[in-house]
């Protein structure tokens, strides 16, 4: 009996199912089409951390995480498919994947833990906290393990190189302000949605 009854805690609800199927479906679109990835060389931008952000906070971090992990396959198959002189970054997982899975859980735990009085605010410091972990997690990964290989690639300075992935934390704050924009409006929608 008690082992059916954790059986059955463990299994996604039809809710959960749906909205997993759906923000899966859209992270496939975004990643198949590459509209999900915006050419800001030596670099690509994405839009495509918002679906994994929206699924952990309506949720939880599992379902984010899940998101996350398709996220991050898509950012080697986009490395592999349409490459740049520093693709060959983007086929590590460690680079690619390991960030975007941890987006789905920092994003929950954000919203969870850091409480307002305001539901929306929640929600945007959620959605800022998982965007930022995409953002740093990516160029602090590239900065601790690539540096000299990414400098060689675009045939740069260390120094240089070193600045162009500050800037790109710069670029972070628009990916944050998108994923805000996005998601706080989504997730309101869908939770008045719920309590009908």
């Amino acid at each position: 009996m008690i082992k059916n009854t954790y059986a059955s805690e463990r299994k996604f609800s039809t809710r959960q199912v749906v909205v997993i199927g759906l923000l899966f479906a859209i992270t496939i679109i975004l990643g198949a089409t590459g509209l999900g990835f915006l050419p800001i060389p030596p670099f690509k931008t994405t839009i495509m951390h918002i679906p994994v952000i929206i699924g952990a906070i309506l949720e939880g971090p599992v379902v984010g995480a899940m998101i996350g992990l398709l996220f991050g396959l898509f950012s080697i198959f986009q490395a592999i498919n349409t490459p740049t002189p520093v693709s060959f970054i983007f086929i590590d997982p460690i680079v690619a994947v390991l960030p975007r899975i941890l987006i789905g859980v920092t994003s929950y735990y954000g919203y969870k833990l850091i409480k307002t009085k305001s539901k929306t605010l929640n929600i945007g410091i959620g959605a800022a906290i998982g965007s930022f972990t995409n953002t740093l997690g990516v160029v602090g990964i590239i900065f601790a393990l690539y540096l000299d290989d990414y400098a060689n690639a675009l045939h740069v300075s260390r120094t240089f190189a070193t600045n162009t992935l500050l800037g790109l934390i710069l670029n972070g704050f628009i990916s944050a302000a998108a994923a805000i924009i996005i998601t706080v409006p989504v997730v309101m929608a869908v939770t008045r949605s719920k309590s009908k």
